[in-house]
């Protein structure tokens, strides 16, 4: 008898260990450590924006006025590589944000481009993003309280009479506020 509740001790203790062991880690709050929520101050560096020149030319540097917004960043993730959500921008647009091996932010901007005949074309803003951390100079997707990227802006072609898209692109950093 000793021996059967010996053997069944044992038996539960291994299946318990076995349980805990073959169980996913939970993340507290199902964001897997790479969620985005919460408001980042957003600085887009127009010292060094770049303008792209026709295929096969070159690039462009010219001053712009830099950008400095507050987002709002809502995400939900399903996975650490499958997230989406939403931004809002204190410069009242709203936009998508989607986790593909960086951050990535998409919005159309109405009135965009100035033609020369004096009509606008509209632009679509993509801010491509990924984690970094200071101290080691890499990139970690997991840093979420600061972020690099660009900020890039393309009329579509055809636009304002010209066969090729008009690209503006700025480096940009986000960080918790």
């Amino acid at each position: 008898m000793r021996g059967f509740r010996l053997a069944a001790t044992v038996s539960a203790i291994t299946l318990s260990a076995t349980v805990c062991a073959v169980a996913p880690p939970a993340a507290a709050d199902g964001d897997f450590g790479v969620a985005l929520n919460g408001t980042y101050r957003v600085f887009s560096d127009g010292q060094w924006a770049k303008r792209g020149m026709a295929p096969g030319g070159g690039e462009v540097f010219f001053r712009i006025p830099s950008v400095t917004q507050t987002w709002t960043i809502s995400t939900q993730c399903v996975s650490p590589i499958e997230c989406v959500g939403e931004v809002k921008s204190d410069l009242g647009w709203t936009g998508t944000i989607r986790i593909d091996d960086h951050w990535y932010v998409d919005h159309d901007v109405p009135n965009w481009l100035p033609c020369p005949d004096g009509s606008f074309a509209p632009g679509h803003q993509k801010f491509i993003l990924t984690g970094w951390n200071p101290e080691t100079a890499q990139r970690t997707i997991k840093n979420r309280d600061f972020l690099m990227g660009r900020d890039v802006t393309k009329s579509p072609s055809g636009a304002c009479g010209r066969n090729q898209p008009v690209v503006v692109e700025m480096p940009v950093r986000l960080e918790r506020v």
